[in-house]
């Protein structure tokens, strides 16, 4: 059978199942996985093996890159501390946590013992697994309408830590295999690695950027965007550097410099939507992957020490979770508790850390078991935590159990669409531009209606005036925050204000931000309290 036949009965698959997910209402990369067992299981046709090479030249670039590039880098700085925190001091503590609560916990299983691994291959172990892989916990964020801080805070830390396990990961394994490899050196070693993918990324998100500004051509854009996506990643690679710190880097700017300043409205509209199928087509076919290379039997044999490196991870990303949330807690950066467990439970592992299993030399000691231990890890967190993050979060509140409707913001968004149509004809009638009258007031009358039957459809719908306001509130004060720190950088660029007057400002505005997104019930108390006590102290 050829590959092409191959690929094409996978996406005959991935769509099935995409079906299947939809009626049953569970996670699509859920059933990705269990649709991939079970076609392992029949055996109906011989599908590709999940590879080093399939993830790291086709899979991994695509991937790394969409999601880096419709990140916000304001965003990404305003949460810098957690986000970095997490991805980079966090991942090592997590692998050293897993490795000793491993070994400690699989020397009290009978039969199965593993008291002579050494330390540093449980820490290989450790690596393996650190990455984290929320794909289908986003999903469930967007979908369900979560706070928008806590799903850019789960996918951003993803993007990051991916890059700091493989480091960590390659600096491990040469310890284990009996390298000479000190403190200082593997410090060295690791700001290298990140530090040049880092200034490769910058090359070629900043050479795409401008290419992409000088020309006029959708096509030749999306492919400076593909360049830079895989070309970053592979010379990366090449140099001995991290390529998917590389990626991230060069989606950052690619999708924060070169998409605003020198696409056009309708090449970036396009631009987005390639990038959007790029990432369904290669999420489908690696989580398919997923559930074709786990082989349950040799699971089965060895489930005490797999359920043991489930519980060793869990715990070990618990302690840096509440670690950090107990640091940031004094700072504008502070995250509600309730966040903490969820940013835990949404630590999904997949497919990275499979192929870096997979990747262990072929002499490597306890290879085997440390490949199923992983596949056995990867597999009880999409299906135990992939399946119970929605009820999770909505127990401890974070997902809210009110929704608005969802025809509520597609009438909100016409009606915004509708009114800037018809402020900017208005625009071009006072500056004098020529144009046929009769087709300015048709234009107009258009606008218009498609305002008027927005209002009405608006008013139609059976919404509690507590949650209309809430809703309102919170866009509304975020769109006045943002417009104030546009301001302010204008003001900084004309000279306006001082550094450290701007800073104060700056870190003021993003304070307010990040409390719409963190705790808007208190917020909203806040702000109308000195209402309240005007009122009662006008009451006799």
């Amino acid at each position: 059978m050829i590959p092409e036949t191959v690929i094409l009965y996978l996406f005959v698959a991935a769509s099935l199942l995409a079906v299947v997910a939809n009626r049953l209402r569970i996670p699509y990369t859920v059933a990705l996985v269990l649709g991939g067992l079970l076609l392992g299981t029949l055996q109906l046709f011989p599908a590709p093996v999940l590879t080093h090479d399939l993830l790291f030249t086709i899979f991994l670039p695509g991937l790394v890159f969409e999601s880096a590039y419709h990140l916000s880098a304001s965003a990404l700085w305003r949460d810098r501390l957690a986000i970095f925190g997490l991805a980079v001091p966090g991942v090592l503590v997590s692998m050293v946590v897993t490795a000793f609560v491993f070994l400690w916990t699989s020397r009290y299983l009978p039969d199965l013992t593993v008291v002579s691994m050494p330390l540093g291959v449980a820490l290989v172990f450790g690596a393996a697994v650190a990455a984290t892989d929320p794909i289908s916990v986003v999903a469930i964020f967007r979908e369900l309408q979560a706070p928008q801080r806590l799903t850019f805070l789960v996918e951003s830390e993803s993007l990051l830590n991916d890059g700091t396990a493989i480091v960590f990961f390659t600096l491990f394994l040469a310890i284990a295999v009996g390298k000479p490899v000190t403190a200082s050196a593997l410090t060295v070693e690791f700001l290298a690695v990140v530090g040049g993918g880092a200034l490769l990324g910058t090359i070629f998100g900043w050479l795409s950027s401008e290419v992409i500004k000088r020309v006029n051509d959708g096509m030749v854009e999306i492919t400076f965007t593909i360049l830079a996506a895989y070309g970053s990643f592979l010379v990366a690679m090449q140099l001995g550097y991290s390529g998917v710190i590389s990626t991230v880097v060069a989606g950052l700017i690619c999708g924060n410099y070169g998409a605003k300043k020198g696409m056009s409205p309708s090449v970036r509209l396009a631009v987005n939507t390639f990038w959007e199928y790029i990432s369904f087509a290669l999420n489908s076919l690696i989580f398919l992957l997923v559930g074709l290379t786990i082989r349950l039997p040799d699971l089965l044999r060895i489930w005490p020490l797999v359920v043991a490196a489930y519980v060793a991870i869990t715990l070990a990303r618990g302690a840096v979770i509440y670690s950090m949330g107990a640091l940031l807690s004094r700072s504008r950066a502070r995250m509600p508790w309730s966040w903490n467990f969820v940013l835990i439970w949404g630590g999904i592992r997949g497919a990275l850390s499979m192929v870096l299993a997979l990747s262990l030399p072929q002499h490597f000691p306890f290879r085997e078991m440390l490949i199923n231990l992983v596949f056995g890890v990867v597999l009880l967190t999409i299906l135990i935590q992939g399946l119970s993050i929605s009820p999770v979060a909505r127990a401890l509140g974070v997902l809210s159990r009110r929704h608005l409707p969802v025809d509520f913001e597609m009438q909100r968004m016409r009606l915004t669409l509708a009114e800037m149509g018809i402020q900017e004809i208005d625009r071009l009638r006072q500056e004098g531009v020529r144009g046929d009258p009769q087709a300015l007031d048709a234009l107009t009358a258009h606008y218009s209606q498609e305002s008027e039957d927005a209002k009405d459809r608006l008013s139609k719908l059976d919404i509690a005036d507590e949650d209309r306001f809430r809703a309102d509130f919170s866009r509304l004060y975020r769109r006045l925050l943002t417009m104030q720190k546009q301001r302010l950088l204008d003001a900084r660029r004309e000279s306006l204000i001082g550094h450290e007057n701007f800073e104060r400002l700056t870190a003021d505005i993003d304070a307010g931000l990040l409390e719409v997104e963190t705790n808007i019930d208190g917020l909203i108390e806040r702000l109308l309290l000195p209402d309240q006590e005007m009122l009662e102290k006008d009451l006799p």
